[in-house]
């Protein structure tokens, strides 16, 4: 049976190239082919000789992905349902937004971690799956764009659990975010969502650079457990200390999703409880009102978008949270919604006691004093040139402190 030549490594197959006297280099070109142009046959591959075409059909296979069927919104966001070659099926969803084209896509074949409000918990799972059967989603639904379009953001939010399947999902991140010969997608555009696999979790954050997502959807460990069967193996506590040691990157935030539930974990006091569970974590919150599903005990809260308001406003009362709150028009596999951030001026694994207002009235404060004092260091130099060069660093400071202060008076 011929081998799958996607489930090969960039390193494995150019050995394999070396072993059959053809040049390394040309491993990269069939990689360009396979990943940047979407070569679905080995006939397409126009600047390798004819002989070496022929010996590749002999050797390989170039993966599919079947579309069983695809069905629009109004909106445009367009579900797939992708075959498997053993009969298996999968789901992935694009939404397009003004700005971006994002994909989100599965890395198992269900999953097993029996989520009591998720839909795809009732399937079970049937199995991992593979690298190129991760990233064979993109490319799939790359086909169905017209020229002028081009997939912007991948989120691992689909069926299953990334982290169970790590070492396959890892790999198929790595060729979806190689510029020379992968897909190219940036790891700031893609984004990874687990139920909370700790050790993983600590792993992944080491080992790439994409996004993280944590489905909380409780603010207790009662609740949760109920909810969610993992946090009986890694409690809230246990959790939100690895997120507190995590080594984030001061630009990037961790998202944690929360589903609202009528009468489960909408309430006042929830709220309260979250906030106060995730003070002292960069994060945002993506709050999402329930989408029902048949055969689900759960139902989505009858004024969704009043628990979403109460939610940022305990946020910005109880932790001291900036309250900008995005309301996302299109939403799908518990990823895009209602938006609040949290503890967006504080520092990496520490509290924040100050106020987007004190950061603002601190930028000004700053770049009034570096404009008053400039006149009184200039005066004190006698070289005229360096005088010119410390003017223009002083006015460089504040006018960034301005700016800076306008940037958080306009999105704060």
């Amino acid at each position: 049976m011929k081998l799958n030549i996607k489930e090969l490594t960039l390193k494995e197959f150019a050995a394999h190239l070396v072993e059959r006297k053809e040049p390394s280099y040309r491993a990269k070109q069939i990689w360009q082919w396979l990943f940047q142009k979407g070569a679905a046959s080995f006939a397409e591959m126009t600047n390798l000789s004819a002989s070496l075409r022929a010996r590749l059909a002999e050797d390989f296979t170039i993966s599919r992905l079947t579309v069983l069927r695809q069905a629009v919104s109004r909106d445009e966001t367009k579900k797939f349902l992708f075959g498997l070659s053993d009969g298996h099926s999968i789901e992935s969803v694009l939404i397009p937004e003004s700005k971006r084209l994002t994909l989100c896509v599965s890395t198992q074949a269900g999953c097993g971690f029996g989520c009591a409000f998720c839909a795809t918990a009732v399937l079970g799972l049937k199995r991992n799956l593979r690298a190129s059967e991760i990233f064979d989603q993109i490319l799939e639904a790359s086909r169905s764009l017209s020229h002028d379009q081009r997939i912007t953001h991948v989120v691992l939010m689909g069926m299953g659990e990334p982290l169970a399947n790590y070492a396959e999902t890892v790999k198929a991140l790595d060729v979806m975010t190689d510029t020379s010969w992968g897909i190219g997608i940036s790891p700031r555009r893609i984004t990874l969502s687990t139920v909370g696999l700790v050790p993983q979790i600590q792993r992944l954050m080491e080992e790439t650079k994409v996004n993280l997502a944590i489905s909380l959807h409780a603010p207790t460990d009662e609740l949760r457990g109920r909810l969610m069967p993992i946090n009986r193996k890694y409690s809230l506590q246990q959790l939100m200390d690895c997120c507190r040691s995590l080594p984030i990157p001061r630009r990037k935030r961790i998202t944690f999703e929360y589903v609202l539930l009528r009468g489960v974990n909408d309430s006042m006091d929830d709220a309260i409880a979250l906030c106060q569970l995730l003070r002292g974590i960069r994060c945002k919150v993506n709050v999402i009102p329930f989408n029902p599903h048949p055969g689900s005990p759960y139902q989505r809260p009858d004024d969704a978008g009043c628990a979403v308001a109460c939610l940022g406003e305990v946020a910005f009362q109880k932790s001291q949270l900036d309250r900008k709150t995005t309301v996302a028009t299109k939403a799908a596999c518990h990823t895009f919604g209602h938006v609040f951030r949290v503890g967006y001026f504080a520092p990496l694994g520490a509290a924040s006691d100050a106020l987007p207002l004190w950061a603002i009235a601190g930028a000004v404060v700053l770049a009034i004093g570096a404009t008053a004092l400039a006149p009184l260091v200039l005066n004190r130099m006698t070289d005229h040139g360096f005088r010119q060069w410390t003017r223009a660093i002083i006015w460089g400071v504040s006018a960034t402190y301005l700016m800076r202060a306008g940037w958080l008076f306009w999105h704060g």
